[in-house]
C-alpha cells in the first residue's frame, strides 16, 4: 500500500480519503483550507475533509509547506481549492481527481460550467498534476450521462463517488502500478469561478436557461426589494394551466436552445422580449411566472433570511393576490 499526502477541503473530495484509507492506503498526512467562520454564531468551522479526518484520526494540517516534513510517495489532491507551488510539484508525484471530461471544463467550477451549458455528459479525469491550471497527462478517465433535471450537488456527489472508485482501481498496485499517463487530446474549455452576477436571474431569458441557473441551487431575484433564491421550478407547456405539469430538464418547447449549447445574445432572449417578462401571477394557489419565451412554475423558493418552503406556502404567506413582478 502507498504512504500518501491528502489535500482537499469540500465534501467532494471526502469520498476519495475515505476509499483511500478503506483500502488500506497510509494518509501519512491532511491538508486542507483553513477554519471558516460561518453561521449566525460567526463561529469557526473545519471544511468538511477536516472534520472527516479527525474522526479517522489523521493529521491534519493548513500549511503547505508542512508537506516537506513527510515522507511519501504521492499525494492526491481532490478539490483542495488552491494552486500548488511548482516547487512542491517537483519533489512529489501528485494525481488530481478533476470533475470533469479534460480538457474540457478545466478550472474552479467544472460541474457548475457543465450544468449551464447543458451538457448531456461530464466525468471525472486523474491526471499527473503540472504546472498551469488542469493541463497534466491523463491517466484515467470515467464518463457519465447527466441527468435532465440533476443540480448541482447531486453530480457532483455522484462524480465525488465515481471518482473515488477510479483512483482506487488507479492505485491498485501502488504507485509503481500507474500507468504511462497521455497528454490531453481537444480544444481546452476553461471553467472560470462563478461571479455573483451569473447567478441572478434575468426572466426575458429563455425558459431553459433558468432552468439550468435554478440547478445551479443558488439563482436568485428581487420580490418586493428583497433577495429571494429560486430553489426549483417546473416548465409550463403550451396548453398546461400551471397544474404542475412539466417538461423535465431540458426537453424543450419551441424557441429553446439545444441542449449543450448557450443562448445567444440576451442570455437566450429573442429580439422582441415579452414586456410580461418577470411577471407572476397565482393560478389555482400555484405561483407562475412569465419568461422571456413561456413560463415557469415556481415549486420551491428560499425567501431572504428565511427557510426553503413550497410554492404555495410561499404565496399565502406572502399573501400575493394579483400579478406582481419578480427583479424589479
Amino acid at each position: 500500500m502507498a504512504k500518501l499526502i491528502f489535500l482537499g477541503s469540500p465534501n467532494a473530495a471526502v469520498p476519495s480519503l475515505d476509499a483511500l484509507v478503506g483500502v488500506g492506503h497510509e494518509v501519512a498526512l491532511v491538508v486542507t483550507r483553513e477554519d471558516k467562520r460561518r453561521g449566525r454564531g460567526n463561529v469557526p468551522a473545519p471544511t468538511p475533509v477536516k472534520e472527516r479526518a479527525v474522526e479517522l484520526g489523521l493529521p491534519v494540517s493548513h500549511r503547505l509547506e508542512d508537506m516537506l516534513d513527510v515522507q511519501a510517495d504521492l499525494g492526491v489532491v481532490v478539490a483542495y481549492g488552491r494552486i500548488i507551488p511548482a516547487a512542491l510539484l517537483q519533489k512529489l508525484l501528485f494525481l488530481n481527481v478533476h470533475f470533469s471530461l479534460l480538457p474540457r471544463w478545466r478550472g474552479a467550477a467544472p460541474v457548475e460550467r457543465a450544468i449551464l451549458a447543458g451538457d448531456r455528459s461530464s466525468g471525472v479525469c486523474i491526471m499527473r498534476l503540472a504546472e498551469g491550471l488542469d493541463t497534466g497527462p491523463l491517466y484515467a478517465c470515467v464518463e457519465t450521462a447527466v441527468n435532465d433535471d440533476e443540480t448541482c450537488s447531486t453530480l457532483t456527489d455522484r462524480l465525488a463517488h465515481l471518482g473515488a472508485d477510479l483512483l482506487i482501481r488507479l492505485l491498485y498496485d501502488d504507485v509503481v502500478g500507474l500507468p504511462e499517463p497521455v497528454e490531453q487530446q481537444g480544444e481546452p474549455v476553461y471553467a472560470r469561478k462563478l461571479e455573483p452576477g451569473e447567478l441572478k436571474i434575468d426572466w426575458r431569458s429563455q425558459s431553459i436557461t433558468i432552468c439550468r441557473q435554478v440547478r445551479l441551487e443558488r439563482a436568485w431575484t428581487t420580490f418586493r426589494g428583497r433577495r429571494i433564491i429560486i430553489k426549483e421550478v417546473e416548465a409550463v407547456s403550451d396548453g398546461d394551466q400551471a397544474s404542475g405539469d412539466r417538461l423535465p430538464g431540458d426537453r424543450s418547447p419551441a424557441g429553446w436552445a439545444s441542449p449543450g449549447q448557450l443562448p445567444t445574445g440576451l442570455v437566450g432572449c429573442s429580439q422582441e422580449v415579452p414586456e410580461q417578462s418577470g411577471l407572476l401571477e397565482v393560478r389555482n394557489g400555484v405561483p407562475v411566472v412569465a419568461t422571456g419565451d413561456g413560463e415557469l412554475v415556481l415549486k420551491t423558493v428560499q425567501p431572504e433570511g428565511r427557510r426553503e418552503v413550497g410554492g404555495k406556502d410561499w404565496v399565502r404567506g406572502a399573501r400575493i393576490s394579483g400579478q406582481e413582478r419578480f427583479g424589479d
